[in-house]
């Protein structure tokens, strides 16, 4: 059967923090909800880009409670019926099991199609990034397939999973399907350097595709505890006892992440031919860091990138944003500069990995203000 002849809904997954984008990113504004790249945010870029492919009716955002009513102001068209939140952190296994009892709802039936895509990526080539997706879709609708998009990668990272390809399958939709051979861990440096000489790997960027039977039938198999009681919880969606009983429920769901719970295991089962992985040349930047912001907009703005009024005297390499101030550098180099109404941080762009050790700081010290 193919994807046409179901009905394909998109779960996006915006629930993180994005602790490394502080100062700009707070817990009530994290990286997902601000316009990092581009005028509008990253949800906002995500939504549009899924248009000729998913009607708004079948677009679904999980949130968490603190981040959901921006959300919903954010992205208006889904209505609130499709912004689901969590109450508390429940990793990516519950999340995309919540949207699936909900789809299990509203379509009244279980054939149908999930696309699962995080809410804060880049896509810099969105036409064939739709190709692919449909072409996965396809793929997903065929029989019980789990289905990925991998990213072939363009250095040896140690900040990112891998997915190991295994022989080639037919193709579909024009697009090259690889048997998924297995997960790994972000690896050493060393280990990272020979997956990417091999060329058997690629990047896991959080992209799945799948039936919600599909999807069901193996949180079952892998969780039963998680997967009881969604269902319990589905038989409430659309009353009045739903709030009650996702408060009540959600905190008891495992704690753990799809790829975890369901892929890497699924890559060890006899039926494991079943998962495949379609590599996904697109533009991909999961926009990790501010000097990954700098890299990418470096490439169209040239060597300083800067937000607001600036000058520049033998300056270079300098990532500036300073929206409401203006911003002299004189002689500076690699530099990071992100300015906000109560906070300002400055580092050098080789250390922005670490800007998350700062929110860390600031959770010990209990400043609120600035979390």
């Amino acid at each position: 059967m193919s994807a046409s002849r179901l009905t394909a809904h998109a779960v996006i997954l915006a629930g993180g923090r994005g602790t490394r984008f502080w100062p700009r990113s707070r817990t009530r504004t994290p990286k997902q909800l601000l316009n990092i790249v581009g005028k509008r945010t990253m949800l906002q870029q995500t939504v549009e880009r899924l248009k000729p492919v998913f009607p708004a009716s079948r677009v679904w955002v999980v949130t968490n409670n603190e981040q959901a009513k921006a959300v919903r102001v954010q992205v208006p068209r889904l209505g609130t019926s499709r912004v689901l939140s969590e109450p508390v952190g429940r990793n990516t296994a519950a999340a995309i099991g919540l949207a699936a009892v909900h789809i299990l709802r509203q379509s009244k039936s279980s054939d149908a199609l999930m696309a699962v895509l995080p809410a804060d990526h880049y896509i810099g080539q969105p036409e064939k990034f739709l190709q692919l997706l449909r072409a996965a879709l396809d793929l997903a609708a065929r029989g019980d397939n789990l289905v990925v998009l991998g990213i072939p990668p363009t250095r040896p990272d140690t900040g990112f999973g891998y997915i190991e390809r295994g022989e080639r399958s037919a193709d579909v939709g024009g697009a090259a399907v690889f048997q998924l051979r297995r997960f790994t861990e972000k690896p050493e440096l060393s280990v990272a350097k020979e997956y990417v000489a091999s060329g058997r790997y690629d990047w896991n960027a959080g992209m799945f595709f799948w039936r919600v039977s599909t999807f069901l039938d193996r949180l079952k198999r892998y969780l039963p505890a998680t997967h009881d009681a969604l269902l319990r919880l589905a038989e409430t969606i659309g009353t009045r006892r739903y709030a009650s009983a996702l408060k009540r429920m959600y905190p008891k769901l495992e704690n753990i992440s799809v790829d975890y719970a369901i892929m890497e295991r699924a890559t060890r089962e006899p039926d494991a031919k079943n998962v495949f992985v379609l590599p996904a040349e697109v533009g991909w930047s999961d926009i990790g860091s501010w000097a990954a912001v700098y890299e990418l907009l470096a490439k169209k703005e040239g060597d300083t990138v800067a937000a607001g009024s600036n000058f520049n005297l033998d300056g270079s390499g300098n990532f500036l944003w300073s929206p409401e101030k203006f911003i002299a550098v004189v002689g500076v180099h690699n530099l990071v500069v992100v300015e906000t109404d109560d906070a300002l941080l400055i580092c050098p762009r080789d250390r922005a990995q670490d800007v998350g050790k700062v929110v860390k700081w600031l959770e010990e010290k209990r400043l609120k203000t600035l979390l």
